[in-house]
């Protein structure tokens, strides 16, 4: 009997890793290719996408363009928070890092960042749950974050759907408050936090709340790019909101660095 369960457990694993690579292969000669703007997405890993996950786009690639500024050792811990597909923790392993931890409150994108870590042979920890709590108790060199920033209809957060990646109440600010708030937190003195957003979900009031947490914020990257299907489809809204000018069809995309 042992020797049966050990051949079943390693034909297991074979048609796992098989099924990965087919899935792979097929993500490969299906997926659209992106407009690419910055160096790094010239050098981005094929991604795996399972549906309902954000895909690495315009905000993913400006976030991964600040990450290779960082020095990272095989001592570093890095976190990456609403990892999505994953993205900026399989580059922070190939980076150098030595621990990095991606966590998401979505299934499908904690089964998509597992997916994708493992198809380019990088060891990440996967965890699904709602920001820092699942490592409210470890400390971390470095937090990335491209969470939901975009202003909606409602307040109200989506619990499911591709509009989870994207909304973020009223003001695009849901989600961006809780990560200034509690990042802080968990960074090591000298640690480091880069996030993404757009120039619609006010960048002052993240540099205003992290200062006020004792960190020095830096904007360090500045991309203008053109507003994709979602935000055209609420130009109206915005526009009578006053959070977009009449005509406008762009957004700025900031990241911002910033240090305990």
């Amino acid at each position: 009997m042992p020797r049966s369960k050990g051949v079943g457990a390693h034909a297991v694993a074979w048609v796992v890793k098989r099924m990965l690579w087919s899935l792979y292969k097929f993500h490969r000669r299906s997926e659209r290719p992106l407009e690419r703007s910055l160096d790094s997405e010239k050098e981005a890993p094929v991604l795996v996408r399972l549906p309902g996950v954000y895909p690495a786009q315009h905000d993913s690639w400006a976030l991964v363009e600040a990450l290779k500024q960082e020095t990272l050792g095989s001592d570093s811990r890095v976190l990456d928070l609403c990892a999505g597909t994953g993205v900026l923790s399989v580059c922070a392993v190939k980076q150098g890092a030595g621990r990095v931890t991606a966590v998401d409150v979505s299934r499908r994108a904690f089964a998509t960042t597992w997916i994708n870590a493992r198809l380019h042979r990088r060891s990440v920890r996967v965890v699904r749950g709602d920001l820092t709590e699942p490592v409210r108790s470890e400390r971390f060199d470095l937090v990335v974050s491209n969470p939901p920033y975009v202003p909606a209809e409602t307040a109200g957060l989506p619990y499911s759907g591709v509009a989870r990646s994207w909304d973020a109440g009223t003001d695009g600010r849901a989600v961006l408050d809780r990560i200034c708030v509690q990042v802080p937190d968990v960074l090591k003195a000298g640690g480091v936090l880069l996030l993404v957003q757009s120039s619609l979900s006010g960048i002052g009031k993240s540099q205003t709340m992290l200062e006020e947490r004792g960190l020095r914020v830096d904007v360090v990257s500045r991309v203008e790019v053109p507003f994709g299907p979602v935000l055209a489809a609420r130009r109206d809204m915005l526009t009578q909101r006053g959070v977009i000018g009449p005509g406008q069809r762009s957004e700025e995309l900031v990241v911002l660095r910033a240090v305990r």
